[in-house]
């Protein structure tokens, strides 16, 4: 039985911004329900107004990583975020988006107050999206992005150093699904990752599925098309590199430190609680910090909300600890 949005359950702070971005904008289609190329577009236009008085940055460029036919990815895209007097390292930021929509420039504000949070320059992959590119093609993308990431400095701006992976929503499965794969393979492994609000495995049974079935903001039945576009078809229902829940014990305990963020008002809360409780299980140490009254994506809007500010300076804090520049 669907249930209605429950916004009792919002902040004070939350609640007034909901209202006020629905007054100005009025009635929006679902963006899952249009052509991909105009659900895209309404993304992209939905995402400007978090993206306005941009803290300085000590420079703002771009690079392109080769497609590797190896690997199976294409030319990426990379926007580079560095901020003044940096640390030696980065940290690559996955965009969220369903695996289907947004770019780094939709996270671009969000990007540049981690960057200055964690004191490190933060590049941003445009990967490959769904449904045109189901997967693994993003996850390739990212794969070749962390891999240039350690080979490159000094073109970048960047000082040869630690690595830290983040991504919000899609973006958290794809940066957790990377340390898996070149864990696999047997490669270099990052110094830890920034984890918000991920979605890691296609179960809609969990709880926060059904309490949140309806939002507000991201629903149930959106997650559902976004995963249907992204697996194209494909059985996941074995796949870690598609679903990291079902990674096994030893690839999660041989996981560098995790920072866990969740919003209390996301029907993906549960994948992040399911994560954790793993990891816990396991006899690793990392907290899960759900933060109350907010809704998925809530990262996004750091000019309006204090939880969002305070979310990534905490964060932050963590990267400069992973990264040893504390």
């Amino acid at each position: 039985m669907s249930i209605a949005p429950d916004m009792t359950r919002l902040s004070p702070e939350m609640a007034v911004l909901l209202a006020r971005v629905a007054a100005e904008t009025g009635p929006q289609p679902d963006p899952t329900t249009l052509p991909p190329a105009e659900g895209r577009a309404l993304s992209e236009e939905s995402n400007r107004r978090w993206n306005v008085d941009m803290p300085e940055m000590a420079a703002v460029g771009e690079a392109w990583i080769d497609a590797d036919a190896g690997l199976g990815s294409a030319r990426v895209r990379l926007k580079v975020l560095v901020p003044p007097g940096h640390g030696a390292g980065a940290v690559v930021f996955v965009h969220g988006g369903g695996f289907a929509f947004c770019s780094p420039e939709t996270h671009e504000r969000c990007a540049r107050v981690l960057a200055l949070e964690c004191g490190l320059p933060v590049l941003l992959p445009d990967y490959r999206l769904s449904p045109e590119h189901p997967y693994p093609a993003g996850l390739m993308d990212v794969v070749a992005t962390i891999r240039f990431a350690f080979a490159a400095s000094a073109p970048l701006g960047v000082t040869a150093g630690p690595l830290v992976l983040s991504g919000d929503s899609a973006g958290a499965n794809l940066a957790l699904a990377a340390m898996l794969h070149e864990q696999a393979e047997g490669r270099s492994p990052v110094a830890g990752a920034l984890l918000f609000y991920g979605t890691y495995a296609g179960d809609f049974r969990t709880d926060s599925y059904r309490d949140f079935e309806n939002g507000p903001g991201l629903t149930t039945a959106k997650m559902q098309r976004y995963w249907h576009w992204y697996v194209g078809g494909r059985d996941v229902s074995a796949d870690p590199l598609a679903c990291p829940l079902l990674a096994s014990d030893e690839a999660l305990m041989a996981l560098p430190p995790l920072h866990l963020m969740a919003a209390g008002v996301d029907p993906l809360l549960s994948d992040s609680i399911v994560l954790h409780e793993r990891l816990k299980g396991l006899g690793r140490d990392e907290t899960l910090t759900v933060v109350p009254g907010v809704t998925h994506g809530f990262l996004q809007n750091t000019l309006d909300l204090a939880a969002a500010r305070e979310a990534l300076a905490a964060a932050g804090t963590d990267a400069r600890r992973m990264a040893g520049t504390n």
